[in-house]
């Protein structure tokens, strides 16, 4: 047998990427184009298309869902300490669980809810007055006490906390799910999907109309979303308009799976140390924001962040501490200045943006596809988004204050 040439395509094809070229046209001129074909943008295409709007298309460099909405489990909650984020988190629990109605699709729910831990007087008292104010607002969360906690999640060490707040009605879903869901729900009302289709340029002509170049060729919308994650700055900066985004890998990993599953423990989230963790089938899901990652756009996986979630497994759920791990993940949080979204209509007319999350988006995913959907129409939304205006990074702006980050 002969020996393979480097030159020959057969070797050369070991290391290069496949890339996938759409065959169907691009349409020329469109209604609405969202850019950024993730859960915020698959969500803001189903409202618009549902509601009557006709030409809508979304935009995704690569293929829908594969940005961050790839994790393979997303947390859905209302618990949080800003108004705002509360009624986000609140209207879009209540669109997953009618989700099987509304789009068709099962998204894989478990409300088996999320536990906060307090391991400080400070971290105690913050969580009781955010408890308080989930309450005013319709949620069911409550201060419960450590033996409460140990009794929901038998993997913690009671000893180590003063207290934690529950709030069953919250749990997990699987984003792959609710993007697929959405996007067949939109085809369904006429919104078309544009894979592969990175955005070169943006440019807004003197007609008011916006001019979209791409890889696969140039078409006009008459207004333009920026849903791109990560990627909202750039495209931003190019209509004037100002998104600070700043990228930072998160990871996570997965435990083996058992012959018999664990017990089942809620979506259970450590404030002093950010490491959280849940069930993933016979298995377990761990995680923790590691404050030794530099931001930048890489998204291989790493192991380095297994040593911040060790150490704090051992002070508060020593059990879980050098877990061997059998698969894991990486993907992008778009960390905002003061970690929570941005959402609103710029003052360039035609233009929206709804990005920034700071990994809250799939959890508020359905809630903003209305708030654009109404910005659009020009009707008003079920909650006033202005404090999600990105103007308040300007110079003397007012910026959110969320304790329930992670």
């Amino acid at each position: 047998m002969r020996g393979r040439r480097p030159g020959d395509a057969s070797h050369q094809l070991q290391h290069v990427v496949a890339l996938t070229t759409p065959s169907d046209p691009l349409p020329s001129a469109v209604e609405v184009a969202v850019i950024g074909g993730g859960i915020i943008g698959v969500s803001i295409a189903y409202h618009l298309a549902a509601a009557g709007v006709a030409g809508v298309l979304v935009i995704e460099r690569n293929s829908l869902g594969s940005g961050s909405s790839a994790k393979p489990l997303g947390g859905v909650r209302a618990t949080f300490s800003d108004p705002g984020n509360i009624r986000l988190g609140l209207r879009s629990l209540g669109a997953f669980e009618d989700f099987c109605t509304t789009c068709g699709a099962e998204i894989g729910l478990h409300q088996v809810g999320y536990l906060f831990l307090c391991r400080s007087a400070s971290e105690l008292a913050a969580v009781e007055a955010s408890v308080r104010l989930q309450n005013e607002l319709g949620c069911d969360s409550r201060m419960i006490s450590p033996d409460e906690a140990y009794e929901l999640n038998p993997f913690l060490d009671p000893s180590r906390l003063l207290g934690a707040s529950f709030s069953p009605r919250d749990g997990y879903a699987e984003p792959a799910l609710v993007v697929a869901g959405y996007a067949a729900a939109a085809s369904r009302y006429g919104a078309r999907f544009a894979e592969h289709t990175e955005v070169f340029e943006l440019g807004t002509g003197a007609d008011g109309v916006h001019r979209i170049l791409t890889r696969r060729g140039e078409l006009r919308a008459n207004a333009v979303v920026i849903a791109a994650g990560a990627w909202s700055t750039r495209l931003g900066a190019m209509l004037g308009l100002h998104l600070p985004i700043e990228p930072v890998r998160r990871q996570i990993g997965f435990t083996p799976q058992r012959p018999e599953p664990h017990p089942t423990v809620p979506f259970t989230l450590d404030l002093s140390t950010t490491l959280y963790f849940h069930n993933y089938r016979n298995g377990l899901l761990l995680g923790i924001s590691d404050a030794e990652e530099e931001p930048g756009l890489c998204r291989e996986f790493s192991y380095g962040w297994t040593r911040a979630f060790d150490a704090a497994a051992e002070v508060v759920a020593p059990a879980l501490a050098h877990q061997p791990l059998v698969g894991g993940w990486a993907g992008l949080y778009e960390n905002s200045p003061d970690h929570n979204a941005m959402i609103g209509r710029a003052d360039v007319p035609g233009v929206f943006y709804a990005t920034g999350f700071s990994g809250h988006g799939f959890l508020q995913g359905p809630a903003v596809g209305e708030i654009v959907r109404d910005l659009y129409l020009g009707r008003e939304p079920f909650m006033d988004p202005t404090p999600f205006s990105a103007d308040r990074f300007a110079a003397h702006g007012t910026r959110l204050d969320e304790v329930h980050i992670i």
